[in-house]
C-alpha cells in the first residue's frame, strides 16, 4: 500500500512541476516580449519577407485532405501492429482474432475509399 501512496505521490509531483514550468515559461516570455503601440506597420501580414500576393483564403482540393487522412489512417494501424506482434506469442488465439476483425475494418475502409477513387490523384 505505501508504494501506491508513493506512486501518488510522484505523479502529483511532475503534474505540479508541469504546472508550475507553463506558468514560469509564459510569464517569462510575458516579461521579455516587446511592448509597444499597435502602429499599422505592426499589424500588416507578414510573409518570409516580403509582401503576400494573392487573397489570404486560398482553396484547396478535398482529395489532398483525404489523401492525407488515408496516409495517417494506415500509419497509425502500422503503430498498433508492432505491439501485437510482440505479445502475439504470449496471448494466444484470442489476440488473433481480434488483430484479425481489426485488420478487417481497417480493410474495408480501405476498400471503400478505393471504390470512391479516393485513392486516385487527380
Amino acid at each position: 500500500m505505501e508504494t501506491v501512496a508513493m506512486d501518488h505521490l510522484a505523479i502529483g509531483a511532475f503534474v505540479l512541476f508541469g504546472i508550475a514550468f507553463v506558468v514560469l515559461v509564459v510569464w517569462v516570455s510575458n516579461l521579455l516580449s516587446p511592448k509597444g503601440v499597435d502602429t499599422p506597420d505592426r499589424l500588416e501580414p507578414y510573409e518570409c519577407g516580403s509582401e503576400p500576393v494573392g487573397p489570404p483564403w486560398v482553396q484547396f482540393r478535398v482529395g489532398y485532405y483525404v489523401y492525407a487522412l488515408l496516409f495517417v489512417v494506415f500509419d497509425i494501424e502500422t503503430v498498433f501492429l508492432y505491439p501485437w506482434a510482440v505479445v502475439y506469442g504470449q496471448m494466444g488465439v484470442f489476440i488473433l482474432v481480434e488483430m484479425v476483425i481489426f485488420i478487417t475494418i481497417l480493410a474495408a475502409g480501405l476498400g471503400y475509399a478505393w471504390k470512391e477513387g479516393a485513392l486516385r490523384w487527380r
